[in-house]
């Protein structure tokens, strides 16, 4: 999968909203209702580095795999960021994602999760 497959593959989830944000961030965010999912590096050295969350047993394991480390300032609570994603497997990521949106989607009040799903 490479960047374009996976910021499409982001934004098609429900309830999805993308949101760029400039300097000194530099940032592509995803997230549902006010809870971010997954997010892009926008500037150089680090242009399309992609981070989402991870439970806790996936980011010990995905730390250990080359070109994954702890995302910066949001290793603690567990959010990874991949360096390159053409070189990570696609079902494997994708599934990554999907856990990613459904805890951010499941950490919302039921009204805003609600409203985030125009329910």
């Amino acid at each position: 999968m490479d960047v374009e497959q996976l910021k499409a593959h982001c934004a098609q989830f429900p309830g999805a909203v993308a949101t760029l944000h400039g300097a000194p961030s530099n940032i592509l965010v995803y997230a549902v209702g006010e809870k971010s999912f997954a997010y892009f590096k926008t500037s150089d050295p680090e242009r399309w580095r992609f981070s989402f969350r991870a439970s806790p047993d996936r980011f010990l394991e995905l730390t250990g795999v080359p070109g994954v480390k702890p995302a910066r300032y949001m290793g603690r609570f567990h959010w990874v960021t991949i360096v390159n994603v053409q070189h990570f497997p696609q079902d494997y990521l994708a599934e990554l994602v999907q856990w990613s949106y459904d805890k951010a989607l499941s950490s919302l009040s039921k009204p805003k999760r609600l409203a985030a799903l125009g329910a």
